[in-house]
């Protein structure tokens, strides 16, 4: 498999063969419906999208991740479009989508995280969260809370039914989405019964449905029984790094754009908007100050505090999780040259370098979980480490193509900006793609990429090669990056069905007119 990845990616393909013809001549070729390197192509990408009302448009909330994971990309397009064209009309587009987005924070629309915070932020429910019922007795007082740490929570159904005895009761968790199921038979609520359900629940976790409860009452006695029957979990409100940053960084970069142009901060709508979002971008960055760690040798990674209602609580972010954050301290450094933002970058940036090992072919390779984390090793109950998910096994997967073009956004960030990495980072980051990522073409002939950061996994899940473009960033340094991705979008004749889509379409034409240029 590695000598067909090579001979694949160092053929024509990787000498810009692909590159080298006409457009017109690659539409040919490839049946391509769309010229993914024209700014025509962006544009209409842009209408039909935001006339489509498909998930991820900027009057969305964030309460399913619309925002994080569909117009985030979007704008960054905006970004990316006006550095490749110079026309203002993305600026424009840029500021009637975020001034869309400002009016959903959780500020202005009066709603609340978990611990009911009206945060300037963007709070999401399912399917991230942890999902929680009550059970209360007749008197409707309350008894014990169950969780569920499954994703969709908000699938799942709590089932009280009666037990083989008066003090005893079954509860059973479903999710109805999965289909997955955990029963507790013959339980009970008297906390020195050897049946007491917060135990019992505990005993077995983790379950398919990863149950956990806990005790509701001040003084619990034996004698107490819940209610029969079903009650839905509601999944709870949480404000997630990444989300935030990857809804903040186009903020930022519009403020750094301006800031640090003449032209652009002569114009005083731009200049008024250019502080406004800046300040919006630091208010949000600051709600998650609380999660941030840093060591005494220059070290900085985000956590997610005991009790956060989401899995996995009282554990290191996954990577792409905390970078995604750490692109927007890039740019508000670049914007506004405060230490404190480029203090962030850097120690997120050795951060991230620790978890990279150069492989075989000199390119970067890493895990989803921080090696040195307490996912990627493992814990026990005993540990008490956290309140939703209280024992994990070793988790640890490599970091896939999508998840990873955060990582490498953030990596490029820094690097732009004189912050940290060298060229030789940059060069080996854009090696994980041309050296890993690229794969032969499938059966259909039709190029595309491996699912892993080291050049495993599926090559035939569209939610992951459909991303390719987001690597741009690295392109630069290896041409490949381009070619490739771009041969990805004209072989399956892409159309504008998601906002990410729409991102990788401005970054096709960013690199296009960039090398154009030179």
């Amino acid at each position: 498999m590695i000598v067909s990845r090579r001979q694949f990616t160092l053929g024509a393909l990787g000498a810009g063969a692909l590159a080298s013809l006409p457009s017109m001549a690659r539409a040919a070729s490839t049946s391509a419906a769309y010229d993914y390197t024209a700014r025509a192509t962006f544009d209409e990408f842009d209408r039909v999208f935001h006339q489509s009302g498909a998930a991820g448009q900027p009057g969305d909330t964030n309460e399913a991740g619309g925002l994080a994971w569909g117009q985030s990309y979007v704008l960054m397009g905006f970004v990316r479009m006006y550095e490749a064209y110079g026309d203002p009309h993305y600026l424009d587009r840029l500021v009637t989508n975020l001034d869309l987005i400002l009016a959903n924070r959780d500020s202005v629309r009066g709603v609340t995280d978990h611990r009911g915070r009206s945060l300037p932020g963007w709070r999401a429910k399912a399917p991230y969260t942890v999902g929680l019922v009550t059970l209360k007795d007749a008197a409707g007082q309350d008894l014990v809370e169950i969780r569920t740490a499954r994703t969709y929570a908000d699938n799942a159904v709590a089932t009280v039914r009666a037990g083989t005895s008066a003090d005893r009761f079954t509860l059973e968790v479903r999710n109805n989405r999965t289909n997955l199921v955990a029963t507790f038979p013959d339980v009970s609520l008297d906390p020195a019964a050897p049946d007491y359900v917060v135990t019992r629940v505990l005993d077995a976790y983790p379950t398919p449905t990863l149950v956990t409860a806990r005790e509701l009452r001040t003084a619990p006695a034996a004698g107490a029984m819940p209610v029969l029957g079903e009650t839905p979990f509601v999944s709870q409100p949480v404000l997630f790094t990444v989300h935030t940053g990857m809804i903040t960084y186009p903020m930022a970069a519009f403020a750094r754009l301006v800031l640090r142009s003449r032209k652009l901060r002569s114009r005083r709508t731009y200049l008024n908007k250019a502080q406004q979002y800046l300040q919006a971008a630091r208010d949000a960055a600051a709600i998650h100050d609380e999660e941030w760690r840093q060591t005494d040798d220059g070290l900085g990674y985000f956590v997610w505090n005991k009790g956060t209602q989401l899995a996995y609580d009282g554990t290191e972010q996954p990577l792409n999780q905390g970078l995604a954050l750490g692109q927007t301290y890039a740019e508000l450094a670049a914007a506004t040259g405060d230490p404190f933002y480029a203090d962030r970058a850097r120690r997120m940036a050795r951060s991230f370098l620790n978890e990279v090992t150069a492989d075989a072919d000199d390119a970067y390779v890493w895990s989803y979980w921080p090696k040195n984390g307490k996912l990627y090793n493992g814990y026990a109950k005993t540990d008490g480490v956290s309140e939703y998910t209280p024992s994990s096994v070793p988790v640890r997967s490599v970091e896939d193509l999508s998840h990873a073009a955060i990582d490498v956004e953030f990596a490029a960030a820094v690097h732009r900006h004189g912050l940290f990495f060298q060229d030789v980072d940059m060069a080996r980051f854009a090696r994980t793609y041309s050296r890993n990522l690229v794969a032969p073409p499938g059966p259909d002939g039709i190029a595309t990429a491996y699912l892993r950061v080291d050049g495993t996994g599926s090559t035939t899940t569209p939610g992951q090669y459909l991303q390719a473009p987001r690597w741009m960033p690295v392109a630069p340094w290896d041409p490949t990056v381009f070619t490739h991705s771009l041969s990805i979008y004209d072989g399956r004749a892409v159309q504008p069905t998601q906002g990410s889509q729409v991102g990788c379409v401005a970054y096709l034409n960013w690199f296009a007119r960039r090398r154009k240029r030179s």
